[in-house]
């Protein structure tokens, strides 16, 4: 079934000298404009495409990517403000509506906002909606500790970071698990550490600590290098938001990796630091 928003596999049927003409199945055939369109393409291809409507209500597919599709969430830029509603740049020629009902508040042109994209049944418009608890599944969340999801940042409360886990569920992520700034709308994968009565969800965006300890190695051995003697006042007493503050990781992380560093012969511990071997 050919989805409104969505990219979709379709077949070719005609070329044309403004573009090529695509199988929409129930939809009709669908124009793919030729500055769009792949130049060998031929009758019987097919491509992947995004489709949505043009400013006349007419459906066309484009391969340009959005920068979101339906059913996701996205930080994007005000464009403009109308007398209908605001204008986002979501990456294609047709900018996108937020239209005034679908304002939690009043938007500004030049601010970025987090939006939910959502198809309007009644006329297969594309538009975005700022009233984001609206679209997410009010059902408990269903998921192990562990497991592995995709989560954008929602905000800010006075716990944590809101994050959005599987553009369906509000989870949190602590700020005192968080070693790196992160930016309203980011999109990034994340892990369930913890599921609360009620379904409520613990999230950390932080890489495995295998993956944490290997990246680290190489910083801190780039640190030394820049460092007179290749000496760092760091080591097992060091505090925890010194760390924090020229690594980005826990203390236990860095203890890890300095550990790691010293068996396989890159650094000495000494009473004050770490020096290069």
């Amino acid at each position: 079934m050919v989805k409104i928003g969505q990219f979709n596999t379709l077949t070719v049927v005609k070329r044309m000298s403004f573009g090529l003409y695509l199988d929409g199945g129930e939809l009709g055939e669908i124009l793919l404009p030729k500055k769009v369109a792949p130049k060998t393409a031929e009758p019987g291809d097919q491509l992947e495409v995004f489709l949505y409507t043009d400013s006349e209500d007419q459906f066309i597919a484009t391969t340009a990517r959005p920068k979101a599709a339906v059913g996701q969430f996205a930080s994007l830029k005000v464009k403009e403000v109308t007398r209908i509603g605001a204008f986002l740049d979501w990456g294609l020629d047709k900018d996108l509506l937020v239209p005034f009902n679908q304002m939690k508040t009043p938007l500004e042109e030049g601010r970025w906002v987090l939006v939910y994209l959502y198809l309007d049944e009644h006329t297969d418009r594309i538009a975005a909606s700022t009233k984001l608890d609206r679209f997410l599944d009010q059902e408990p969340a269903n998921y192990r500790e562990k497991e592995r999801v995709s989560v954008v940042i929602g905000g800010k409360s006075d716990l944590g970071y809101k994050a959005i886990v599987n553009d369906a569920h509000w989870g949190v992520i602590y700020y005192d698990s968080v070693f790196k700034p992160l930016k309203i709308g980011q999109r990034m994968p994340g892990v369930i550490t913890k599921v609360r009565e009620g379904g409520r969800l613990d999230v950390s965006v932080n890489p495995p600590v295998n993956k944490q300890v290997d990246r680290l190695g190489e910083e801190i051995l780039a640190y030394l290098r820049k460092q007179p003697d290749g000496f760092a006042p760091l080591y097992d007493k060091t505090d925890a938001e010194t760390i924090k503050a020229i690594f980005g990781v826990s203390k236990g992380v860095f203890k890890r990796t300095i550990g790691g560093l010293y068996k396989a012969g890159h650094i000495t511990l000494l009473d004050n630091g770490i020096a290069l071997r």
